[in-house]
């Protein structure tokens, strides 16, 4: 799981070491392992079956009393372990020597200053901070295989890397400006009994509107209702209600009752993979209702209606001559017209959606709510409640039409890749720290991070 782990902790240098002697210049070591612009110097090597570890120490001097500003006398020196960029995936270890100063007239005793090298009381270098966090986001590598490269714990990686990425990526207060087009969907974070296992994502679609690129998170909430999206919405700065034009989201009420209080200006777009799948719940719904009524059970092998549920599904023009031939063979049954009528209203959606001119596919969808709205009969159950809600969502189905590039697609893109980024950690157990693994490899910070390196 990765909200936790055992691994080895390579703390010390073991006692068996081979010491090498390097061909290059202690200059040139320093450059080479990028250990000049952490302040650091090596003045040894060593080499041990699984990891190396390279000796340093400061070159700032740092004798000045921090208190009173007299110099210092030098009192001991420490060493202070760093895991550092490993090179081949061999873990690199910096054994800092710190010297340690006291004030003959304050009495005050200090270290070298070693934050050029490292965060306070951080186990890994800022290099390796880095590229512990490029691992993740560019290369998307898991925090086991991270932290086996650095040498550490789990937790020692993942903690760092946690907390560098929110301080660069999440927490930028310019990550959220230029948002223009959003969309909202549900996601399932984890499948266990106990908990609410559903949070509600927030997708900026304005990339793939404008063209210039794909889709990225920007924020994941515990829950799905209105409630959640509504005081998301209303914890974001008036600046960004205001740019937010159209909101995308599927058929779920909660979130369009929730966009239209808090983002009264904005343009509400059902996304038509649901308005689609909607229809094709309909159809199968028809389906399983005649497969009972004329066979007295559930759809077997063999059975008419049974044997085309697949092709039902598939648009028109994709339908080979075989699923052609098949479907008219079952249509020609009477007893099969509920059926028949259903998947024409089906392939009607289909068809207004690929429509070339979107002007042509708005009509035809508008004639079709009004066709289905009304005046269908009694036993065309699925069609008249398929019509209700049609109707009820008209102009949110309709708006799609005049907004183009604004869909869910890319929100349920993101839902993938979320999965998949739940299948490389095997699972989570925080959701927390999912959030911010999700914002990590999903918030479109790769363009960000790679000027940052």
């Amino acid at each position: 799981m990765e909200d936790g782990g055992s691994y080895a902790v390579i703390a010390k240098p073991k006692a068996r070491m081979s010491q090498l002697t390097s061909p290059l210049s202690s200059p040139c070591l320093d450059e080479f392992c990028r250990l000049d612009r952490l302040g650091l110097t090596v003045v040894g090597q060593q080499v041990a079956p699984d990891h190396t570890v390279l000796t340093c120490r400061v070159l700032q001097a740092g004798d000045r009393c921090p208190g009173c500003g007299g110099a210092g006398i030098a009192k001991d020196m420490v060493t202070r372990q760093l895991a550092h960029v490993p090179f081949g995936w061999w873990p690199t270890i910096l054994a800092v020597r710190v010297r340690r100063y006291r004030c003959p007239s304050c009495e005050r005793v200090w270290r070298q200053d070693m934050r050029p090298a490292a965060p306070s009381r951080s186990k890994l270098s800022r290099d390796a901070i880095t590229w512990a966090l490029k691992s993740l986001v560019i290369d998307r590598m898991s925090v086991t295989r991270i932290a086996q490269a650095l040498g550490v714990a789990w937790n020692t990686a993942n903690t760092a890397i946690l907390a560098a990425g929110r301080a660069l990526l999440i927490n930028d207060p310019t990550r959220l400006d230029g948002v223009e087009v959003i969309g909202v969907d549900e996601h399932v974070w984890r499948h266990t009994r106990h908990g609410d296992k559903y949070v509600t994502v927030i997708i900026d679609l304005t990339p793939v509107k404008e063209g210039r690129g794909p889709a990225r998170l920007l924020d994941m909430v515990e829950g799905r209702s209105k409630k959640v999206f509504k005081d998301w919405l209303a914890d974001q700065s008036p600046a960004f209600r205001d740019r937010v034009g159209v909101v995308a989201m599927d058929g779920f009420t909660g979130f369009k009752s929730a966009a239209v209080e808090e983002l009264p200006e904005a343009t509400e777009v059902m996304d038509p993979f649901h308005v689609v799948a909607l229809a094709a719940d309909k159809l199968d719904q028809t389906r399983q209702r005649v497969q009972q009524a004329t066979r007295g059970h559930r759809g077997r092998c063999g059975d008419p209606l049974y044997g085309i549920r697949r092709a039902l599904r598939t648009s028109t023009g994709l339908l080979t001559d075989k699923q052609r031939a098949r479907i008219s063979a079952v249509f020609a049954d009477d007893a099969h017209v509920e059926v028949e009528a259903t998947w024409a209203v089906y392939q009607r959606i289909i068809a207004a959606y690929r429509q070339p001119s979107r002007a042509e596919g708005k009509q035809q969808m508008a004639a079709l709510i009004e066709a289905i709205s009304t005046g269908v009969p009694k036993v065309l159950g699925e069609v008249i409640t398929l019509g209700r809600t049609l109707k009820r969502r008209r102009d949110d189905i309709l708006a799609f039409f005049d907004h183009p590039g604004t869909s869910n697609g890319p929100t349920e893109a993101i839902n993938g890749r979320l999965e998949h980024l739940r299948g490389t950690a095997l699972g989570f157990r925080n959701l927390t720290h999912y959030i911010a693994r999700a914002l990590l490899d999903a918030g479109g910070f790769r363009p960000r991070l790679h000027s940052l390196l």
